[in-house]
């Protein structure tokens, strides 16, 4: 992965009659991260008129199978089931920029598609959410909790090996919903940043448990525990909003680029790069996470053998401006 320019931002025709083309899934989350795009796009160049283009992907499509097999069963060779057809539309021009949440992001794209720039990020972590309040120390024993994700399975796994883990398919709301009407789960997990972009949780909180705010009565009795990035390691690039184009296309690099936060990138550039010195993608049962505190950047990863065992664990630093090499360390570290 290269760290996109900071510098050069040629001048941009913001009266152009060709419209910015964004493109996205259809997700309610998936919708609110287009908007958000939007907005950004709209601030920086307001004379720039703007399209959406709303588009289906394999794994929207595919939910009769646990995400871990969508790619298996649809014979792709990698795990990009929620990009392939947003970069088709990259291909054939239908969009000019394709929005996505970045942890669903192959870690290796093919040569003439580049991720270019990131929104600033939303909280990392992940959450439990249940109707009683549960906390991941007072989950009861023998729960049964919902996930489609194999690093959240692996790590609550590891550490409740008590808790019983079933797949769970569908966007925010739907696995909400099911939690609510009882469908067996006495537990979910998901991402915080959804839940915030979604207006179920606020942005921040010194609650150990909250309710799940919002205007659905059927979900304003679940409650939710954030899981602090050290206890429960994160997806590599989650709660970043990623920005991918065409290799060659300059206009939307340069806009993807003027609207993209340079910290955040910093700190994904070093979350992707471990991923792929490991050879791992985006279901590869890995927790990464990292921050930056006086000009040095923390990267910290949890491994789990694919087949079973003790995870990796292990913690480095470098200068913020240095990512790749923090990815280099973290990998020695734990070769």
């Amino acid at each position: 992965m290269e760290i996109a320019p900071r510098d050069g931002i040629s001048g941009m025709n913001q009266d152009s009659p060709n419209p910015f083309i964004i493109g996205t899934r259809g997700s309610d989350l998936a919708l609110a991260q287009a908007v958000a795009t939007e907005h950004a796009v709209g601030a920086a160049f307001p004379g720039l008129p703007l399209k959406r283009n709303v588009i289906k992907t394999t794994g929207d499509r595919r939910t009769d199978v646990a995400l871990s097999e969508v790619a298996k069963s649809e014979g792709f060779f990698d795990k990009g089931i929620f990009t392939k057809e947003l970069e088709i539309a990259l291909d054939s021009k239908e969009i000019d920029i394709a929005v996505h949440s970045l942890k669903d992001v192959p870690t290796v794209l093919e040569d003439r598609y580049a991720i270019v720039a990131v929104l600033p990020r939303a909280g990392v972590r992940d959450v439990l959410v249940s109707r009683e309040g549960f906390t991941l120390e007072t989950l009861p024993q023998g729960s049964t909790v919902g996930t489609s994700s194999v690093r959240r399975a692996r790590q609550l796994q590891w550490l409740r090996p008590d808790v019983k883990v079933i797949d769970l398919r569908g966007n925010v709301p739907t696995r909400l919903m099911k939690l609510a009407e009882g469908n067996g789960y006495d537990a979910i997990l998901l991402a915080e940043a959804g839940m915030v972009r979604l207006g179920y949780l606020s942005v921040v909180s010194d609650e150990e448990v909250e309710s799940v705010s919002g205007s659905d009565a059927a979900l304003t009795g679940l409650k939710v525990a954030r899981l602090a990035e050290d206890v429960f390691y994160p997806a590599a690039g989650q709660g970043a909003i990623g920005f991918e184009v065409r290799a060659d296309d300059v206009r939307s690099r340069e806009i993807a680029v003027t609207i993209g936060d340079h910290e955040t990138w910093l700190r994904i550039t070093a979350e992707r790069e471990f991923l792929r010195l490991l050879d791992a993608g985006c279901s590869t049962p890995i927790g990464v996470y990292s921050s930056i505190e006086n000009d040095e950047l923390f990267l910290s990863a949890r491994v789990f053998p694919e087949q079973g065992g003790e995870p990796q664990i292990a913690t480095v630093s470098s200068p913020a401006d240095e990512p790749f090499a923090a990815a280099l360390l973290l990998f020695e570290s734990l070769a």
